[in-house]
């Protein structure tokens, strides 16, 4: 067989793999965009994944921010939101477990098989013993997350009866174009997400940053429809989330539409040790406790 057959018949595989996923998860797709009502995806459930084995960082959730636990910071901040009906921190860890009921949060413990943040919300969920329309992801490394920004992509996904996906973007800060822990996003002329990069995306023909163009940085909150979150977990890898590591890109792959809204937000998330300084800094500035 020639490279070129061969090369063609992998894609040939991969594409019935991949419509095999979708087409069975149609019958719930159709639910997802049908059953608009007075009281749509009314329902909603925050969690708030945290693992301790972290790459990058380990033990990242429990590490004192000004005196505090970082997961204690943003379980606090999360409880502000006016759209969640209920908030659970999701761990496969007995420590950070033991933590989070110390000073009161739910805990549902999970897998530590989960590959990412949206395996272990879809585990958390199916561990509750009420139903919810809406999961949202709230990252455990943004101690700062504003409650405005999780009620924000609720009503985004509310308002989207096609999207099964809903997250957040912000204006992109120069210093940041080349992190690629600074994920980027951009959008269509409606608002739906049509790619995310850990690259600086556009990119024109200087290969360099404009310093006029609107960048857009992705915070890492994001909400899902429950149904889709069900099927998501047997939706097959895709080339470019595997490549990118980045999990919305699966979504976007398998030919679902991703509702994004853009914020004010200085972003801080916490992705390598030095950044915990420049949290607490921060806090001081704004008198945080």
């Amino acid at each position: 067989m020639s490279p070129t057959s061969s090369t063609t018949g992998s894609w040939l595989v991969q594409g019935l793999l991949a419509g095999a996923a979708i087409v069975a998860a149609s019958g719930v797709y159709a639910v997802i965009c049908t059953r608009r009502s007075a009281k749509y995806r009314s329902r909603v459930v925050g969690v708030i994944p945290a693992r301790f084995a972290s790459s990058r960082f380990q033990g990242k959730p429990l590490i004192p921010i000004l005196g505090k636990p970082m997961i204690q910071r943003i379980w606090e901040r999360a409880k502000l939101a006016t759209t969640l009906d209920k908030l659970v921190v999701a761990t496969d860890d007995e420590t950070i477990a033991e933590i989070c009921l110390g000073f009161g949060a739910d805990v549902i413990m999970t897998s530590e098989s989960c590959q990412n943040g949206t395996e272990r919300c879809n585990e958390a969920i199916q561990k509750l013993r009420k139903k919810f329309d809406i999961v949202v992801n709230i990252q455990g490394d943004e101690p700062l997350i504003e409650p405005e920004i999780i009620d924000g992509v609720v009503k985004a996904l509310q308002a989207a009866p096609d999207a099964v996906f809903s997250t957040a973007v912000t204006s992109l800060k120069p210093e940041d174009a080349s992190d690629p822990n600074r994920v980027k996003c951009v959008v269509d002329t409606h608002g739906y997400a049509i790619y995310f990069s850990r690259g600086l995306i556009p990119c024109n023909k200087s290969g360099k940053a404009n310093p006029h163009f609107p960048y857009l940085l992705h915070l890492g909150i994001q909400s899902y429809d429950t149904q889709f979150l069900k099927i998501y977990p047997d939706l097959p890898p895709t080339t470019l989330q595997l490549e990118e590591d980045l999990e919305q890109l699966k979504v976007l792959e398998n030919g679902y539409k991703m509702k994004v809204i853009k914020v004010d937000h200085d972003a801080h998330g916490v992705n390598i040790p030095e950044d915990v300084k420049k949290i607490e800094l921060l806090m001081r500035e704004r008198n945080m406790s």
